[in-house]
């Protein structure tokens, strides 16, 4: 999640992945998921990044991943039948 401060109003915008947030004041800083617009952006400032380390980190188990990948691997078996 990014923590946005506007220095002219003094007010903390923190990310959302669908809502757009706006401080209100004159320079209308507004930030949207891991976007920053406003009319002056040297008011602006970043107080949090996002962590890119918690989207890489997986919900499955090295087993569950495991499994997947023989399942992946799986060769599929053509039936032929004789049609007469």
């Amino acid at each position: 999640m990014l923590k946005v401060r506007c220095k002219m109003c003094n007010k903390e915008l923190h990310s959302h992945p669908t809502q757009t947030k706006c401080c209100g004041c004159d320079n209308l800083t507004t930030v949207k998921d891991d976007k920053i617009t406003a009319l002056n952006l040297s008011l602006v400032e970043l107080i949090s990044k996002p962590n890119q380390q918690s989207n890489s980190s997986s919900l499955f188990t090295r087993e569950d991943l495991a499994y997947q990948e023989s399942r992946r691997n799986r060769k599929i078996r053509k039936m032929e039948f004789e049609i007469k």
